[in-house]
């Protein structure tokens, strides 16, 4: 392993090991560098309280699209997973969670039928156990290998948020560089609590489709979490060396306001 990596936003060198102290995050332009599943997992929730979930879940290939097999077997290779969302229990300061934490690195943190399943049974988890459900959303959008499988994981995963809210449990969504498309249309958006990492790119269309459907004209800063957090759309930008704190902070009011 190379002892110095080159921050991807400012392109200056950086010491490895003081990089990855600092959260993966760049001392310099303070660019967030983006997590797998399982790193994430491991600064955000107490140590060794993550239970993983769903592990028998695999997608399939219904439509059989070309090279599709290949490219799940190159991702899960690649991260080390099944599919693009980790799924399991947790803890955060002694607290229990539902959680569900996206890869990017997984065919782009895409959606397909399983990612929209863990989703699902993440908020179902929730709603029968009274507890607050924490996910971490990083995501280009639907997997389009699957087709309608995949597109209708947005109405799937919004009716579990509508039961996770009738049953009172929280439901605390992290948006991530990048949470973008059918996943922002969906479940994402209509958290109770909405965090979001600095800079994180958030919106439906990215930017090569914007320019397609002939849009060339945006104001500064369009598609930022900072942008969506002064109009309303985001609770709070949150730096990653404070996002456990955050969360445990929320998570304990959410879960005493529920028991009182």
């Amino acid at each position: 392993m190379e002892a110095f990596i080159q921050c991807t936003n400012c392109k200056k060198t950086l010491f490895r090991v003081e990089f990855e102290q600092n959260f993966f995050v760049c001392p310099h332009c303070g660019s967030h560098h983006r997590l797998s599943a399982r790193k994430r997992i491991e600064m955000t929730f107490d140590p060794g309280s993550f239970e993983e979930k769903d592990l028998e879940l695999r997608s399939s290939n219904p439509l059989h699209f070309p090279e599709y097999a290949d490219k799940l077997e190159s991702a899960e290779a690649k991260t080390g997973l099944y599919d693009s969302v980790v799924s399991g229990f947790a803890r955060i300061e002694a607290r229990p969670v539902c959680a569900a934490v996206a890869d990017f690195g997984f065919m782009g943190g895409s959606m397909g039928s399983v990612a929209g399943e863990k989703i699902c049974r993440t908020l179902e988890r929730a709603a029968h156990g009274g507890i607050p459900a924490v996910i971490f959303a990083a995501s280009g959008g639907a997997r389009m290998q699957e087709g309608l499988l995949s597109l209708m994981q947005m109405a799937k995963t919004t009716a579990a948020c509508a039961r996770c809210r009738e049953a009172g449990a929280p439901f605390i969504c992290v948006f991530t560089d990048p949470t973008m498309a059918g996943v922002l249309a969906s479940y994402a958006s209509v958290a109770d609590i909405i965090l979001a990492e600095p800079k994180a790119l958030v919106g439906f269309a990215g930017a090569r489709v914007s320019k397609q459907a002939q849009v060339s004209k945006v104001p500064d800063g369009f598609q930022t979490a900072e942008y969506l957090h002064e109009h309303g759309m985001i609770d709070k930008v949150v730096p990653r060396r404070e996002m456990r704190q955050t969360l445990g902070t929320l998570v304990k009011v959410l879960t005493m306001r529920r028991q009182s």
